[in-house]
């Protein structure tokens, strides 16, 4: 297993501010965050024998330093069901990229298992010119986009600190349970925060982190991040 200096230092070596998704997930996983089984595909039949590995159904995504938004340029495909759909979204991804993106370069095709989906959470960190990293809580979706409805905290992080951050937003009364919406698995969700604090506060480059979405399933059913965004500092 890489060591997290050894994915920033690749990501400089080739002048990317941005980690790739693959790279942002080996981030997590190295400070015990749980992320959808994944892997890197550079070829059609090493696609095949990851989507074989971790289970079907599974999305394949479009790794590239130079493209920001994957399904402007139909570069994602839910919902791959077997190895002949693995080979032939394989194919159309990498031919919507060279029509709609023509000159972007392409690292590879992500395939990662379909996760299912449950209530969204988000969890992020800013780096501040003052208190260093601070740590942004709330729920996804429209509690997030519309209301607003998050919680911050300055790093270093105690679970009684992660605890408070939680219960403060207005939405917390979801996580305990309402209205035939199942209670959740806020532990799980503990766990990821206090992890992407000691992340940050270990990591001196990294300037921005999203966890976006992150699935909280049901008591003692874990937590599962989708999809993440790590930006490094000005070197």
């Amino acid at each position: 297993m890489v060591s997290p200096s050894q994915i920033i230092e690749r990501a400089r070596s080739e002048g990317r501010r941005k980690l790739l998704e693959h790279e942002a997930f080996m981030l997590c996983e190295l400070y015990n965050m749980p992320v959808a089984s994944y892997g890197l595909a550079t070829s059609e039949e090493e696609a095949v024998r990851i989507a074989e590995r971790i289970g079907f159904p599974v999305v394949l995504k479009v790794v590239s330093p130079d493209i920001s938004h994957k399904t402007d340029v139909g570069g994602v495909i839910l919902n791959v069901k077997s190895p002949e759909e693995v080979v032939r979204s394989y194919r159309l991804i990498l031919d919507n990229v060279r029509s709609r993106a023509p000159g972007s370069r392409v690292s590879g095709i992500l395939v990662q298992k379909m996760a299912s989906p449950d209530l969204e959470v988000i969890v992020g960190s800013v780096r501040d010119k003052v208190f260093g990293p601070v740590i942004m809580f709330g729920l996804g979706g429209v509690f997030v986009e519309v209301l607003k409805d998050v919680s911050f905290r300055v790093t270093p992080l105690t679970e009684q600190d992660v605890d408070d951050m939680i219960r403060e937003i207005k939405g917390y009364k979801v996580l305990e349970g309402y209205r035939g919406f199942p209670p959740r698995d806020i532990e799980a969700l503990k766990r990821v925060i206090l992890g992407l604090a000691k992340m940050v506060s270990e990591l001196d480059e990294l300037e921005e982190v999203d966890l976006n979405p992150i699935f909280l399933y049901p008591l003692e059913k874990g937590a599962l991040i989708v999809d993440a965004r790590v930006i490094l500092g000005e070197k």
